[in-house]
């Protein structure tokens, strides 16, 4: 083996970015690498490139704690988040320790070594290249990178038009003037659509049925207020845990009195439509609040598209594509220059990578997260998975935190690696409690949670942070371990 690092970091995104600052700042000894599949830092928000596109949730949960988001729109469009991302590597030397079209394919630890050897494919030489480490923290998000998922649409072949993925737009994708068909009523929809009607002809947001969205002033008026009183660390911080208790309100809320948040969502939604407007139809869910992520939109921009006539909204099933566009089961035709299928994700757990434990193979599905960050019987390895309910960041900086805390504990009592030990009784649970589609289809693939602490999500920031930032390291779940070539073997110690 060439090359050992202390910690090689899989991803270059918002994660991976925040991973490299941690270890430099909390684990300065530590020798680390990070390997990007793409050729440039940003992860997501390097990848799209759709018009409009921006955060679903604020900057100041979105950006880092140690970082303060300086811009004065807490909902903030894509450039300026990668912009943000990419900013801060510079800063703190993060981008030197980049290795760009590393993607890796392959991951197996030796307990004799308490160390992974692990391989990636050079997109750019075709050439493999192994490196050692001894840790492993992922960092890759759970998406496919290289598709978007698209359902089988009957006929599509026959149109005369252009059809395009959101995750595939390019800047040659010409809708000035034209009319616009966006399948979909997700997040990526409720952004594509007000954007492209400001030079579409028209904008037709097709869904199959609705979501629930939320409108939220795109500049947060109280962030404004504490800037201008308040040192800037101290207002975000402020602002930081004002935003991570009103969603954890809203979450909570929602899940207790459903009826309630429905009726709350409604009210606001028929407010910003004109009178008569058929609300039911195209803005009334068939699940409850928070089973799906909730799409939001910035100071109102679909709501007033639509009262503007560029944007309409119809609800109904796909029977076929036409030469002309699309023919619903109605028996109604929509005709169209471009269709967007903004129809959702294909979820990849791990970047697809492969990972063996003393010759073991090692099935995801049949492991248990513990904590949300670590797999049952893996050792020396940390998952980057945000919120579902809340900013991903979030949960990905309280991930660092805790790796870096289990990495400076595992050196002042000279273990070599660690692991959490599965309990045989431990009921399981799906590893996300969402009813999306795209987590559907896929969430065979991930690991499970448990029925209880440490192996549950419970999907709460204050919860986790005492978990992550506070809690006991040896907990009588995690088990610690010098390489077998040492002799020695340490055995868990309860807290």
């Amino acid at each position: 083996m060439s090359e050992h690092v202390d910690v090689l970091i899989v991803g270059a995104g918002l994660s991976g970015v925040g991973a490299g600052r941690h270890l430099q700042v909390s684990c300065s000894g530590k020798t680390y690498a990070i390997f990007e599949a793409r050729g440039a830092i940003g992860g997501t928000w390097d990848l799209f490139r759709y018009p409009g596109i921006r955060s679903d949730s604020d900057m100041y949960t979105l950006g880092y704690a140690f970082r303060p988001w300086s811009d004065a729109k807490s909902i903030a469009d894509g450039s300026s988040i990668l912009d943000y991302v990419r900013q801060t590597a510079s800063e703190n030397g993060i981008d030197e320790k980049v290795r760009f079209h590393h993607r890796v394919t392959s991951a197996q630890w030796s307990s004799d070594d308490a160390c992974w050897t692990v391989e990636a494919q050079r997109s750019d030489t075709g050439e493999t290249v192994r490196i050692s480490c001894s840790f492993l923290l992922m960092c890759s998000g759970y998406y496919r990178y290289d598709q978007g998922y698209t359902p089988e649409f009957p006929g599509i072949e026959r149109f005369g038009g252009t059809v395009v993925h959101p995750q595939k737009w390019s800047e040659d994708v010409d809708y000035a003037g034209k009319r616009v068909i966006v399948i979909g009523s997700g997040a990526t929809a409720v952004t594509l659509v007000p954007a492209l009607a400001e030079r579409a002809a028209h904008v037709t947001m097709l869904q199959r049925s609705p979501s629930y969205i939320v409108s939220l002033p795109a500049e947060d008026p109280i962030a404004k207020l504490l800037r201008r009183v308040l040192p800037e660390r101290v207002a975000y911080s402020l602002v930081r845990w004002k935003n991570v208790l009103l969603t954890l309100l809203s979450f909570q809320l929602s899940r207790r009195r459903p009826t309630l948040v429905k009726s709350l969502v409604r009210r606001a939604v028929q407010r910003r439509l004109p009178p008569g407007y058929d609300v039911d139809t195209h803005f009334k869910p068939q699940y409850g609040p928070w089973d799906q992520r909730l799409c939001l939109v910035p100071d109102g921009d679909l709501f007033e598209a639509i009262c503007a006539e560029k944007v309409s909204m119809v609800t109904d099933r796909i029977q076929e594509f036409t030469r002309r566009g699309i023919r619903l089961q109605s028996g109604t035709e929509i005709e169209a220059d471009l269709v967007v299928t903004a129809t959702g994700l294909n979820l990849l757990a791990l970047g697809g990578v492969n990972l063996v434990v003393d010759g073991r193979q090692i099935e995801l599905a049949e492991t248990m997260s513990y904590k949300g960050m670590m797999l049952s019987e893996v050792p020396n390895l940390a998952i980057t998975f945000g919120y579902t309910n809340a900013s991903w960041t979030l949960k990905a900086d309280l991930t660092c935190e805790y790796v870096c805390r289990l990495l400076n504990h595992m050196d002042e009592h000279g273990y070599d690696c660690c692991a959490p030990r599965r309990d045989p009784s431990m009921a399981e649970q799906p590893f996300i409690d969402f009813s999306s589609g795209y987590v559907l289809r896929s969430i065979d693939q991930f690991p499970r949670q448990g029925s209880r602490a440490p192996w549950r999500l419970y999907q709460n920031y204050a919860l986790d942070v005492m978990s992550l930032r506070f809690g006991a390291i040896e907990d009588g779940t995690m088990e610690f371990s010098r390489a077998r070539a040492t002799d020695a073997v340490v055995e868990p110690v309860a807290a």
